[in-house]
């Protein structure tokens, strides 16, 4: 997102949050998923709701009388304020509401201690997804409509996981609007992360980390970025040894692979 976009998004994702302390309405996440399902298939419809020529109480009105006795009071208020908001473009406007959707859903799941088991679930269905390029094609696949994907990702984590990993995920792997399968679970496990004011670091080592090491890392991590870290870490036996670390825009390589390439260059006269 872009410039009035980007503003209008903080600005609601700053009142989810500020509800959220006071208590999540169970079922507002499925609810907004629900009004960005309707946006997003209806394009005229988006296109009204986010066009700036029309006065914000116009669009207000026109998405009261969509919604009014459809869905809860708190996730209408949501909705009305978020159309009132500018958008650089009206996909923004679906992509936004479906974000807030995320938000209060990963609230709920704070609320109801099991956020940690969902960010490591999320984690585990990225790496999933990642090894198989069978499930990325199913998943990917625009001739699967998008009942069937979310079906494939309530069939592979029932009984399996908790009842937010399912419902954020079934949403969003099927409606990645043109976005990449893996951008678009990293950017949920952000959202899961924020949810603690924390950040996520991408690890990868050739063995798996002892406890101490996992705790003295995710340390260090926090020191440097000023927020508690949460270490997702990736066995990769190609790093050799060392560790190679993705924090933000930041990367960290400290891999005996790195070390090696960056003599070879050496050698070559390349570095």
């Amino acid at each position: 997102m872009l410039g009035a976009s980007r503003q209008s998004l903080a600005t609601l994702t700053a009142v989810v949050a500020d509800r959220a302390a006071e208590g999540v309405d169970a079922g507002l996440a499925g609810q907004l998923y629900a009004v960005a399902d309707l946006l997003g298939r209806d394009k005229p419809l988006r296109s009204a709701l986010a066009d700036s020529g029309t006065t914000a109480p116009a669009r207000r009105a026109l998405i009261d009388s969509l919604l009014t006795n459809r869905v809860s009071p708190p996730a209408l208020d949501l909705a009305t304020q978020a159309v009132a908001l500018r958008w650089s473009d009206a996909a923004d406007l679906v992509t936004a509401i479906e974000s807030l959707a995320a938000q209060a859903a990963f609230a709920r799941a704070d609320a109801g201690a099991t956020l940690d088991a969902t960010e490591e679930e999320l984690f585990r269905f990225s790496r999933a997804v990642d090894a198989s390029s069978e499930l990325q094609m199913a998943l990917t696949d625009p001739s699967v409509v998008t009942a069937q994907k979310a079906a494939i990702v309530e069939t592979l984590l029932a009984d399996r996981t908790t009842d937010t990993t399912r419902e954020v995920l079934a949403f969003t792997v099927s409606h990645l609007h043109g976005r990449r399968l893996d951008s678009a679970i990293e950017a949920l496990m952000g959202l899961a992360a924020a949810q603690r004011q924390r950040m996520v670091a991408e690890v990868r080592v050739a063995a798996p980390l002892q406890p101490e090491q996992h705790q003295r890392l995710s340390a260090v991590l926090s020191e440097i970025s000023g927020h508690e870290v949460r270490l997702n870490v990736a066995i990769d036996p190609t790093v050799l040894g060392g560790v190679h670390v993705a924090l933000g825009d930041e990367i960290i390589d400290g891999t005996v692979a790195a070390r090696l390439d960056q003599a070879r260059r050496v050698v070559l006269g390349t570095a």
